[in-house]
């Protein structure tokens, strides 16, 4: 039996497909407009093709026993949703669409999706659960809401198990340093931050400084992408043996960090200090956002492994390559 990894080329795609390899027989599917062919392992059989191109999947389906599907081949720039919504919701929803449509008519019930915490939008309460409201405030985060509403009806009539995973702000790069987090442009903030005290920008830009937490900087919740890797693995594992179905879970460390305390501890790994620009607020941006991870903990006995300065180390030994 084979997985198939959609966008496995891709930052947190090829990190799932380097944990998967050891154990099974993978398959990456990835057009390669975001990931690159030489993060995928070598293990792994690479298909370079569209996530919503009927001929492909069915190629796949037909030459692979696929028992399984994981997906993390999503448009996910949440200023470019915003600029351009149709390209967002005919890549993350229309094509996931054809690709669910092409796993019931091939008897494939197995599907792992890599969903966001932008579907909560900006929640009332700092520490959010899977309980939370979901009233998603840009197209990438309704995208993805649309994808998990699809996934329930589709389960509703069919012999087909899901579950979905909600995250934050994932980090840091493979402990191998073979892979790591690389986009273009980058928007991510420890990847940003390292890149210039390796002098390849010349300032850091820090949107508001009078939120209501204790530096006056915002705060978010970070996670490791190996972290990811493995609950993604563990969730398919547990549709496998019949200890979960159709779960929406939560991915955090469950304390947030605010972008002062990372630039610091990027400055301490590095011994480098930052050039910072202080500017006003983003619309939109709010104070703290946090997950709770506890469904998942007491579900399937996942807890993250990485804590902020191994998260950064392995980003700065990844960078400094």
């Amino acid at each position: 039996m084979a997985i198939l990894v959609c966008g496995g080329a891709g930052y947190i795609g090829s990190h799932t497909v380097k944990e998967l390899v050891d154990t099974y027989e993978v398959v990456v599917l990835d057009n390669l407009t975001t990931g690159f062919e030489h993060l995928v392992d070598e293990r792994a059989t690479f298909i370079q093709g569209d996530l919503g191109d009927r001929t492909v999947l069915d190629k796949i389906f037909l030459a692979h026993d696929i028992d399984a599907v994981f997906h993390f081949a999503a448009n996910s720039l949440v200023g470019e949703s915003v600029e351009k919504p149709l390209k967002y919701y005919r890549n993350n929803v229309s094509a996931t669409l054809v690709l669910l449509e092409k796993m019931v008519e091939h008897g494939v019930k197995r599907f792992i999706f890599s969903s966001t915490a932008a579907t909560y939008g900006i929640p009332e309460t700092a520490v959010i659960t899977e309980e939370t409201a979901t009233s998603p405030i840009n197209p990438y985060g309704r995208s993805k809401l649309m994808v998990e509403q699809a996934l329930a009806d589709i389960a509703h009539v069919h012999d087909f198990q899901y579950v979905v995973l909600r995250y934050f702000n994932a980090a840091g790069a493979h402990q191998s340093g073979k892979i790591g987090e690389s986009h273009d442009p980058e928007s991510h903030l420890i990847p940003i931050v390292l890149q210039h005290l390796l002098g390849q920008r010349e300032k850091i830009s820090v949107f508001g400084t009078d939120y209501a937490t204790a530096d006056g900087t915002c705060v978010r919740d970070y996670i490791h992408v190996t972290d990811l890797a493995r609950a993604h693995i563990l969730s398919y594992q547990g549709i496998a043996n019949g200890k979960i179905a159709n779960a929406t879970f939560n991915l955090g460390n469950g304390a947030g960090y605010s972008v002062n305390e990372i630039i610091k501890e990027c400055e301490r790994l590095s011994g480098k200090q930052a050039n910072i620009e202080y500017a006003p607020r983003r619309a939109g941006d709010p104070a703290t956002l946090v997950a709770s991870s506890k469904k998942i903990e007491e579900a399937l006995g996942w807890t993250p492994d990485f804590d902020l300065q191994a998260i950064i180390s392995s980003a700065w030994a990844w960078h400094s390559k």
